[in-house]
């Protein structure tokens, strides 16, 4: 499953320009133009960030994201804004925003602002590929509500595919996450591990990329 993201900007050409960088990273992206829209999103969907422009017609992006703040929904939200005023900065943040990015910027800028808020979903209890569920607090995967009964590795490996789902990690990432630099592990042990989670009656497929690596197909 594809991260979502909520993007409220009400310019068409660079709300454009935007989605095509994100969907580019494989992020899927819900486009909204004004507050009340983005509103509605966040009732019917689930959302892993929020990148909401400040100044949108009806309902500011300010305005929405503390609504969102006050009915207890904490998912990481970034400000897009051309202020540079700083009780406008102060304020986007007194609404519970993480961060805020200032246009024009860099697309190289945005990207890794994405990337730092969405460390803490990718690697939390709500990072979901199907039914495949991987909950941090308590170290474990469930599958269709039941916990898979892995090894440390295998778990491991299987929340690091999970991380990058219908996306090829390559061989020699998996060896790094799973071994420490003076054990290196080898292709022959990755594919024992990799062949251990198949076995599993697993909701989701793992192919074999050809001399590169694996992917974990939703």
């Amino acid at each position: 499953m594809s991260i979502k993201i909520l993007l409220l900007e009400d310019d068409t050409l660079f709300a454009e320009t935007l989605i095509d960088l994100l969907e580019e990273e494989g992020y899927e992206v819900v486009h909204v133009t004004h507050g009340q829209d983005a509103l509605d999103a966040t009732y019917t969907q689930r959302f892993a960030l929020y990148i909401l422009d400040i100044n949108v017609p009806l309902l500011d992006g300010v305005s929405v994201l503390q609504l969102l703040r006050d009915a207890d929904d904490e998912t990481p939200a970034i400000f897009l804004t051309s202020h540079t005023d700083k009780e406008m900065i102060k304020k986007g943040f007194e609404s519970g925003c993480d961060d805020y990015i200032t246009k024009p910027f860099e697309n190289d800028e945005l990207l890794l602002r994405v990337q730092a808020r969405l460390r803490r979903y990718k690697g939390g209890a709500n990072l979901q590929v199907g039914s495949l569920v991987h909950d941090l607090e308590h170290k474990r995967v469930l599958c269709d509500g039941k916990d898979l009964d892995l090894s440390s590795k295998e778990y491991e490996l299987l929340v690091l595919l999970m991380q990058h789902a219908n996306k090829v990690v390559p061989k020699e990432l998996i060896a790094q996450h799973l071994w420490s630099a003076d054990k290196a592990g080898s292709d022959g042990a990755v594919r024992v591990y990799i062949n251990r989670l198949k076995q599993l009656s697993l909701s989701v497929s793992i192919e074999n990329i050809r001399g590169i690596g694996y992917k974990l197909v939703s």
